[in-house]
């Protein structure tokens, strides 16, 4: 990413001035329907009718059922700053060690208990998933038969670390109801240039005319199809072996420009170039390949895992492309990245799309009020999803512009979010960043915007549908709050996969109002396999009278009908 090359914006020398015109400006918004993507849906994932159809609760004199809006149900708006639905994570690098495991060479116990403290200031901010860096240098967090073991784990490339890091990985952040999607490099091959620190047997040293040495670094280069292929099966073998919710690229595609020696790939263009009217459009056809080929290969082994995407945060700057941003990036990633970021959104090879705004509001160069309406429009009428790529790394940090010394700069861009609706979540660089909280700004996060939990966005090209109403069969009161148990029943074979809890004061109906927001959601719950339930409300006050309901979702978040509430003091 970016973020790993230490990017400040008071220095860079990517950036030139913009006029004043671009400060703020706001691109019209056109919307172009699109089909949605069907690639590869199993029959036990086909797309129903689903949603959240809302039922009240005994003290009702009937229940409400089929209400899937509340201007339907003619309710109040929903309250912005309790979002019901929002992606809500952090990336968690292991490049370089940049935040897990913080050096190599620990042992397994240490390495586990890292990564766990990792997943309790998740939980304490609210986030409802992780990211997770697993394959950094063409290397792997997993026994990979394609790739050798990482370095960044023991701190010699091959060595096992006496555990499967992935597998405990995936099923640690399950545990605590975290969506974990797995992070993936596709070309870079070495933070160095000597082919020689790789294992023998290490596919660029068989392959040493897969590589090529520029900027410091080691590549596979991407026009060779062997290549790609390669890229694609070494990844596969994780979405396949493995139970991860979502495959991640950040924006490393062809390297960032480095220096003035091109990218040595000149005898690869000759050699299938043929038909392409320059290096430029061949170089996007190979990474349009990867993109369209991967998507479709996820999609056909495991219909709901989600492929989402995280770019440098300019497809391509007004001065370059009438349709490009109001920007003066030195870096576009169409031109620079043969990273045609956009075409993967209108294509809709992709499930969602997180571009690293990495700027502050009124930046010039790039302001983040000015990206984020561009970004905006690009998605609407997709199936694609748009999360925010955070800059956390930059707040209270001296190198960057003046912006972001002020500890709400992080707050205001969730605000400013807010009105558009097409802003779905945000994702945080990274893991170390949000827990050094600098001038806590995260606080202030969470005071303003993460209150409550979340539930994750519904993506609907991915099928599925809404588990069956849960019964909620006791909440009585114990000593360390208020425990609830229910059961779960499978709804035409599927049973859910987690449960939101849902909390209100007093002896109340619940009605389909109240579950339009979060104001009401307590926590989400993981499905222990077993089809009975139970959860211990911990915020949960001695004295007071509540009543709860539980709702059940599937492994794409449709919700179901509310369980009948129970009232309980405790």
């Amino acid at each position: 990413m970016v973020h790993e090359s230490g990017f400040a914006e008071s220095s860079a020398p990517s950036f030139a001035e913009s006029s004043a015109e671009a400060r703020g400006r706001q691109p019209a918004r056109e919307v172009s329907r699109r089909g949605v993507l069907g690639v590869g849906l199993s029959a036990a994932f086909a797309s129903v009718s689903g949603g959240l159809a809302l039922g009240a609760s005994p003290a009702a004199a009937a229940p409400v059922t089929g209400v899937t809006s509340n201007a339907a149900a003619n309710c109040p708006a929903p309250d912005p700053a309790t979002p019901k639905r929002q992606f809500r994570a952090v990336w968690i690098a292991s490049v370089a060690n940049i935040d897990w495991p913080s050096r190599p060479g620990l042992s397994v116990a240490e390495q586990q208990a890292e990564y766990h403290a990792l997943l309790d200031d998740a939980e304490r901010n609210r986030f409802n998933t992780v990211v997770v860096q697993v394959r950094p240098t063409a290397d792997a967090f997993w026994p990979s038969p394609y790739e050798p073991w990482s370095a960044w784990l023991t701190g010699t490339q091959g060595r096992d670390p006496g555990y499967d890091p992935l597998e405990f990985a995936v099923r640690e952040a399950h545990a605590r109801n975290l969506e974990f999607h797995a992070w993936f490099n596709p070309y870079r091959v070495s933070m160095g240039t000597d082919p020689s620190v790789l294992t023998p047997d290490h596919p660029a040293r068989v392959h040493p005319d897969w590589i090529v040495a520029y900027g410091a670094k080691l590549y596979y280069n991407p026009g060779i199809p062997q290549v790609r292929r390669f890229v694609e099966d070494a990844i596969m073998d994780a979405v396949r072996r493995y139970d991860i919710d979502g495959v991640h690229f950040d924006d490393y595609f062809y390297p960032y420009p480095s220096g003035t020696k091109p990218f040595d790939d000149d005898a690869t263009y000759e050699q299938y170039g043929d038909g392409f009217p320059d290096k430029a459009s061949w170089r996007r056809h190979n990474i349009d390949l990867l993109i369209q080929e991967l998507g479709a290969r996820i999609k056909d082994a495991k219909p709901w895992v989600k492929f989402g995407i995280s770019p440098f945060a300019v497809w391509r700057n007004q001065a370059t492309d009438p349709e490009g941003s109001a920007t003066t990036a030195g870096v576009q990633t169409y031109d620079d990245l043969a990273a045609d970021t956009r075409k993967w959104v209108r294509e809709e090879w992709i499930d969602y799309i997180v571009p690293q705004v990495y700027w502050s509001i009124g930046f010039a160069p790039a302001d983040y009020a000015v990206l984020i309406p561009w970004w905006s429009e690009q998605v609407a009428g997709t199936n694609v999803q748009l999360f925010i790529g955070q800059a956390t790394y930059k707040v209270g940090t001296s190198t960057q512009s003046p912006e972001w010394s002020d500890p709400n700069e992080m707050s205001r861009h969730l605000t400013f979010n807010r009105d558009y609706p097409e802003v779905l979540g945000d994702v945080y660089f990274s893991a170390k960043d949000v827990r050094a909280n600098r001038l806590e700004h995260m606080n202030i996060v969470l005071a303003e915007h993460y209150t409550r939990p979340a539930l994750i966005p519904v993506a609907e090209q991915l099928g599925g549908h809404a588990p069956a109403q849960p019964v909620l069969s006791a909440a009585e009161p114990v000593a360390d709050g208020v425990r609830l148990s229910w059961v779960s029943r499978p709804a035409n074979g599927l049973g859910a996969t987690s449960y939101a809890v849902y909390r209100f004061d007093g002896r109340v109906t619940v009605g389909t109002c109240d579950l339009a927001d979060a104001h009401g959601l307590v926590a989400t719950v993981r499905d222990t396999g077993s089809g009975r339930q139970t959860f211990v409300d911990t915020s949960a006050s001695k004295g007071r009278t509540y009543t709860y309901v539980v709702t059940a979702l599937d492994r794409i978040q449709h919700e179901s009908e509310p369980s009948r509430s129970r009232t309980v003091r405790r």
